[in-house]
């Protein structure tokens, strides 16, 4: 996987430097009532207003680019930048070198900068031609250009996994990146495939891959010190989800490439831990699938064991992912982490209550809910608590087994997924169960349709805040 595609260059290096102004609209006319009568003249002529993510190159009396405005909307002033405000100047610069105007305070400049690399991602992997010719930045004196580069590198390695087409992103690609990252940072790498799953009691995740040409898998990658308290990352790896014998209609089976999101979020998070030296023990598993249709696919009715021992009737083979995670959850639980989180593209039920750019969150840890609600925010990466109502979840109950895989209504789906989880996290005090849907569907700066990696920042933070 390629790494992050920006430039952000030394002052020395940058040759012919143009200023960038940051306005906001309460600002714009004291800017330019400190302007040449040419430069108004040019601003009023174009009508901007200092809007939000909007550009304007200034000229020289040569006509040739000599800086450029960007707007900031109603933000009252930079001190709140954050990286979204910066993140679409990639696009809208032409291309040269620019540097800010003005000081910004470090954190602003962190902002700004990690916005800047961000907003560089474009998936170029399957388009020829030459690449486009971007805009650098020389790095703002104050910011943190070493965080800023590794959270844009794991944002991106995210993106990369999610857009990748599942003809070249099934379990054993995915495997493979795991090995690399564990590889890359002294970590340690082990996975088991296809029938060991069955020998090594991870029934769950061998019966929703079995029916796949492309064998199913549990990805282990462990990293860091055993004296370091123990965080455990689980990520839904379903490669691509057909929805089994209870088959998806076309439409919905559309993106079902990015249903690996979970998985794909949790290696760009350790991506981010291990490049930091966190001080944590890291352990990330990812049960690895592809829920296929087969001779030999897994049916409604059926009654699976998991590998907590509980039995599993099968209401539906289109609730794949938290089968799979079960079994994975099993095993995290087993060493009772001080800190457990699972990241899953589970459920429609949770984009229709909060929509494509909230994640649902639910925890058995009260204080991590407001913690992880706390970290999303302060880093635009936010989530949205929602509740393990035990109301709902006798629901889950089968007459046949121990529980089913779905309730036997339409409401609360996302909630139900959660209850299902928890049922598989007996000993850990701290999980959390993030729903997400790791997917922009609109165009917007720095978020171009297609993958995001939600929830990364707001876990580096966490674990950083928890942990040091």
């Amino acid at each position: 996987m390629r790494r992050v595609s920006a430039e952000l260059v030394s002052a020395g290096e940058a040759g012919d430097v143009r200023a960038l102004w940051l306005l906001p609209e309460n600002r714009l006319e004291a800017w330019l009532a400190a302007q040449p009568e040419a430069t108004v003249a040019w601003v009023r002529a174009h009508q901007f207003a200092a809007e939000r993510h909007r550009v304007l190159a200034l000229p020289g009396k040569d006509g040739a680019i000599t800086g450029a405005l960007l707007g900031l909307g109603g933000l009252e002033s930079t001190e709140r930048l954050n990286l979204w405000h910066s993140a679409g100047l990639p696009e809208r610069l032409p291309p040269g070198s620019y540097r800010l105007a003005e000081p910004l305070s470090a954190a602003a400049a962190t902002a700004f900068t990690l916005g800047w690399l961000t907003g560089h991602y474009r998936m170029a992997r399957y388009r020829g031609g030459p690449a486009p010719v971007r805009p650098r930045l020389v790095a703002p004196p104050g910011a943190d250009v070493v965080h800023a580069t590794r959270m844009a590198g794991a944002t991106a390695l995210a993106r990369d996994l999610i857009n990748t087409p599942a003809n070249d992103m099934g379990p054993a690609e995915l495997a493979a990146v795991a090995q690399e990252l564990a590889q890359r940072h002294g970590g340690q790498f082990s996975c088991i495939t296809g029938e060991d799953l069955r020998a090594a009691n991870y029934p769950l995740i061998h019966a929703v891959g079995r029916a796949s040409s492309r064998a199913p898998r549990l990805i282990d990658l462990r990293w860091g010190q055993e004296f370091h308290p123990r965080v455990t990352l689980v990520g839904k790896g379903v490669c691509f989800d057909t929805g089994g014998l209870d088959i998806k209609p076309s439409a919905a089976m559309l993106l079902m490439k990015k249903d690996m999101g979970g998985a794909a979020v949790a290696l760009a998070t350790a991506r981010a831990l291990m490049e930091r030296a966190a001080p944590v023990c890291l352990r990330v598993l990812i049960p690895a699938v592809e829920n296929s249709i087969g001779h030999d696919a897994y049916r409604p009715g059926d009654v699976l064991r998991s590998r907590r021992g509980l039995t599993v009737e099968i209401g539906n083979t289109d609730a794949e992912g938290r089968l799979v995670l079960a079994d994975a959850l099993s095993e995290a639980d087993s060493e009772s982490p001080e800190l457990l989180i699972d990241f899953a593209t589970l459920t429609g039920a949770a984009r229709t209550a909060l929509g494509p750019e909230l994640p649902a969150v639910f925890s058995n840890d009260d204080a991590l809910l407001a913690r992880l609600r706390a970290c999303g925010d302060a880093e635009c990466d936010p989530v949205w608590p929602m509740p393990l109502w035990d109301g709902y979840d006798e629901e889950l109950s089968s007459r046949v087994a121990d529980l089913g895989n779905v309730a036997p209504t339409a409401f609360a789906g996302a909630i139900f997924g959660a209850l299902f989880l928890r049922r598989f996290v007996a000993r850990t005090r701290s999980w959390a169960h993030i729903d997400l849907y790791a997917w922009n569907p609109r165009e917007r700066p720095g978020r171009p349709v297609g993958a995001e990696a939600q929830c990364v920042r707001l876990v580096e933070r966490l674990v950083r805040e928890r942990f040091g």
